[in-house]
């Protein structure tokens, strides 16, 4: 049931595997404008917003962290998209591992953005259960101020800066809190990575203190065939803050993932 899902299709349908963006929180698919301005020239590129997010609705609310993967799956079945690259960045990029985990005969790579893949400590439930409450009395606005310069770095550009508060400020409390809370509650992907067998690239902002390099240099350790890109100038959304080298990262992995035959995938957790 994941048609009500507000997206973007941009692209031809061609012999190149279709590349599918999932956001990170609080954001929306404009999270990857510079990238939807580059792929749909040479693939079909697919980004949805995830449900409480952007222009998707926040009803019926996400309960479980599956839900978004079964969002993505739903909507691929409704586009009819087959097999893909799936990228995702910093909560996107654990929903990519969970679509992993549910439907990996369909993934032909990944793209893991700024992320980790532990699941969260009892500290960590209580922290971003206690968040959902503030933004649900106290709204995004808050919130987005205090973390605007870690979301993306200090000396990032004002255009950027502007844009990643504006996609915050206008994301649904109710969206944002229901996501916190199915977050909070995800399980461990780290006995999934090693069963990976696709090739993955793993990206991360030099100045990322949410998902520091050390968290990405144990994501590409743990993976069996992936490709590790440290994005100079840039912290948490490199995507946005270094457009060029990110989606020049991208579209070196995409071409080797056009000219891998698809193999077997692993059985499921």
């Amino acid at each position: 049931m994941a048609p009500f899902l507000a997206y973007e299709d941009k692209g031809p349908d061609t012999h190149r595997v279709p590349l599918v963006l999932v956001h990170g929180h609080p954001f929306d698919r404009t999270m990857w404008t510079p990238q939807l301005e580059r792929f749909p020239g040479t693939r079909r590129v697919v980004a949805p917003d995830l449900r409480g997010y952007g222009a998707s609705p926040t009803t019926p609310a996400v309960a479980d962290f599956s839900g978004f993967a079964r969002d993505i799956e739903a909507l691929l079945d409704e586009l009819k998209v087959e097999s893909f690259v799936l990228a995702g960045l910093s909560m996107g990029g654990q929903i990519v591992m969970d679509c992993y985990r549910l439907f990996p005969e369909r993934v032909r790579g990944l793209v893991l953005a700024d992320t980790f893949p532990s699941a969260e400590t009892p500290e960590g439930v209580r922290t971003r259960d206690a968040m959902a409450d503030r933004l649900l009395a106290e709204g995004m606005g808050g919130y987005a101020d205090e973390v605007l310069e870690r979301m993306v770095a200090p000396y990032a550009s004002a255009e950027v800066k502007a844009h990643v508060h504006g996609m915050m400020t206008a994301t649904s409390p109710e969206g944002a809190a229901a996501a916190l809370r199915a977050r909070a509650r995800r399980p461990d992907y780290a006995a999934l990575l090693p069963r990976v067998s696709v090739p993955a690239l793993v990206v991360v902002g030099a100045d990322d203190t949410f998902t520091p390099v050390s968290d990405a240099l144990a994501l590409h350790a743990a993976l069996p065939d992936a490709e590790l890109h440290i994005v100079d100038g840039a912290a948490h959304m490199p995507n946005l803050e270094r457009p060029e080298v990110f989606d020049a990262a991208l579209e070196e992995f995409l071409a080797r993932v056009d000219a891998r035959q698809p193999s077997p995938a692993p059985p499921r957790l």
